[in-house]
């Protein structure tokens, strides 16, 4: 166990009662699901609890901490900007920051995309693209397309729009009477490829699937949104780039608009600042969030093209996009993104995400030996093992499985802040994790996988 001695102890049992007694905490499931782990504070990669024990996050909190915690470029960043504006309604005002950071964002972003439209998470930026997507059509003088098309085993968030075109899952069963409907395409599962074909021969076959649905629907849908390379929330899963490009090809053949879902693959996640670069895509609509503050505040932005946003622009009252949020465009938050885009200037970013991708290899490809051990993926600063109950059919547990759970407890105890997603353990550590902390983090996560 990690130990840090200048923690003081004492107060942990007494949090655990209160915050029992007052927050409800993503996720919680069952009455016999352990008390939320009070933490005192953070730094670099490591999380202190009230108890004095040191955690190594090797999720990023939850993927949105790319530069370690409480990093002293971001704090003077934050401290800095909200002595001077702390926050102003974003309706017919606006601050240096939001404008200096549009004009970040569009200078390393997909080319085409022109405009920037701040909200607040990842969800958010989402239901701001499903919405600018049908009205573009509807003042377009099309209101017909007003239809989604979106891919199995996808999450694109919690709103109910995001949980729309989301798969239906334990996240959106409940909701189910809220949710509109949309064309649901195979998802680009390589190691369940729908098609049965290899990685190394694949032509992103599995797109059959959504060529067809264009061929029949394609008048009356809107757009198709797509989380690029990676489906997080949905399995960890890994496409070829050439999923991408096809997929752009499609839209454009049909005349759909492509939305790109880069909440978690934006800022360097996948190896390139964005995914769609991996296939030299540029999509119409693009939603961030997550890292886009170095994982310190709430902000969310949804890139779009200048076609898009001339749509928009008319005398006719009607044609305005009525979509706001009290915090938008928060100047506290713009600047500690302003400074995440710095740290990525000046510092070696993406040679450490090489690296970390490099050892990921080295280190978890051999568990693919394992019987309990269907596959292992890597791309960028992610690393995948999945885990399943019998090799020869792929047969899984999926994300009820009660060994995420119990690998979880596991590492925890070892020092090591991991949540597998059912039978699919990950790490995605921040970028700036040390050879040795990385090593260790990657020894424990190889015993106990060795043990399952």
């Amino acid at each position: 166990m990690l130990k840090d001695d200048s923690t003081p102890a004492g107060s942990s049992a007494d949090y655990s009662e209160r915050d029992l007694k007052a927050i409800w905490h993503p996720y919680t499931r069952l009455l016999t699901s352990p008390p939320p782990l009070p933490i005192a504070r953070a730094e670099g990669v490591r999380l202190y609890g009230e108890d004095g024990r040191a955690y190594i996050d090797a999720v990023s909190s939850w993927w949105v901490n790319i530069h370690g915690h409480s990093h002293p470029r971001l704090c003077r960043a934050v401290c800095e900007q909200i002595k001077k504006l702390d926050h102003v309604i974003f309706a017919g005002f606006t601050h240096r920051p939001a404008v200096e950071l549009a004009e970040k964002l569009l200078a390393v972003c997909p080319s085409g995309l022109s405009r920037v439209f701040y909200s607040d998470n990842g969800s958010t930026s989402v239901e701001v693209a499903l919405k600018m997507a049908l009205q573009y059509w509807s003042n377009s003088g099309r209101p017909e397309k007003r239809g989604f098309a979106a891919f199995g085993n996808a999450y694109h968030g919690d709103t109910v729009g995001a949980m729309s075109v989301s798969a239906r899952s334990v996240f959106t069963r409940a909701f189910a009477p809220l949710l509109f409907e949309v064309s649901r395409a195979a998802a680009p599962d390589c190691y369940r490829c729908p098609k049965g074909l290899a990685p190394a021969a694949c032509r992103a076959e599995c797109l059959d699937d959504l060529e067809a649905i264009l061929a029949e629907r394609a008048s009356s849908l809107a757009a198709v949104i797509v989380e690029p390379l990676l489906q997080a929330a949905g399995g960890m899963l890994i496409a070829p780039p050439a999923h991408l490009k096809r997929l752009r090809t499609l839209c454009d053949r049909y005349e759909v608009l492509f939305i790109a879902d880069e909440v978690m693959t934006g800022f360097g996640r996948t190896g390139k600042m964005f995914a769609c670069e991996h296939a030299g895509v540029s999509p119409d609509i693009m939603c961030l969030s997550k890292a886009i503050t170095g994982g310190v505040l709430p902000l969310a932005a949804t890139l779009c093209t200048g076609k898009i946003y001339e749509a928009f622009l008319s005398e006719d009252p009607a044609k305005t996009f009525y979509h706001g949020h009290s915090y938008t465009a928060n100047p506290i938050a713009c600047a500690s993104a302003l400074e995440n885009f710095r740290i990525f200037e000046d510092e070696p970013v993406f040679e450490r995400i090489r690296w970390i991708e490099r050892r990921f290899t080295e280190r978890l490809t051999p568990l693919k030996s394992l019987p309990h051990v269907g596959d292992v993926r890597v791309l960028g600063g992610v690393g995948v093992v999945e885990l399943v109950r019998d090799k020869k059919t792929k047969e899984a547990g999926g994300y009820l499985d009660k060994t995420g759970g119990e690998l979880a407890a596991e590492f925890l105890k070892r020092g090591v802040l991991l949540r597998p997603l059912g039978n699919v353990l990950y790490v995605m550590p921040p970028y700036v994790i040390s050879e040795k902390d990385l090593d260790y983090v990657l020894d424990q996560i190889v015993d106990v996988i060795e043990e399952v």
